[in-house]
């Protein structure tokens, strides 16, 4: 198998921990890049040849250069071309790239105008928020916490949870996200001030 064959091999692999990494499902990726569930899961599993009419507007959906879908060789270019997703009434800007490993990402809610009513869901993996600026509701299992300004979360995501904004500004929180058992941690002498 030559160089390329092998980087082809590889695509539907990504494509689906990309999709399982940002917990949508083969209808919403599908319906959003404006192809079938059967070709999205077709070509995740490796039954289908990836082509430009499929990647592009993967690339697209999932706001990942096509590049890093095929595996091409890296540039050198170390900054990221962030493409804002809409999705679940929120902004939420990748500020990582890669589909292994955690993943960082900036929300922006809109302020709430009246309670909203929570729907907590679970999956695998691990996530930690940090709130930039406005206040934070979280609930998380029997919990109904509001985070605020520079106040931080971290949590199991097996345990139903749900955020929106606590109130009638606009909230904007960083969050890391990781597969399942991955935390973020810190290493000794690498504390601020350190």
């Amino acid at each position: 198998m030559d160089a390329t064959e092998q980087t082809l091999a590889g695509v539907g692999s990504r494509l689906r921990a990309v999709r399982n990494g940002r917990r949508l499902t083969l209808n919403d990726v599908a319906q959003d890049a404006g192809i079938s569930v059967s070709t999205l899961s077709r070509l995740e599993s490796g039954q289908r040849r990836p082509t430009l009419e499929l990647l592009l507007p993967l690339s697209r959906v999932y706001g990942i250069p096509l590049d890093e879908l095929v595996g091409a060789p890296a540039n050198g270019d170390p900054r990221i071309h962030i493409r804002p997703v809409r999705r679940y009434g929120q902004i939420i800007l990748p500020l990582s790239r890669g589909t292994t490993g955690v993943h960082a990402f900036k929300h922006v809610l809109p302020p709430s105008r009246k309670p909203a009513t929570p729907s907590p869901k679970a999956h695998p993996g691990h996530e930690w928020l940090y709130v930039i600026h406005g206040r934070l509701r979280l609930v998380l299992g029997e919990q109904d916490l509001v985070l605020e300004d520079g106040q931080a979360a971290e949590f199991d995501t097996r345990t139903p949870h749900w955020f929106g904004a606590a109130g009638d500004e606009p909230v904007e929180f960083l969050s890391l996200f990781g597969p399942e058992g991955q935390r973020v941690h810190v290493t000794p002498g690498s504390e601020l001030g350190a």
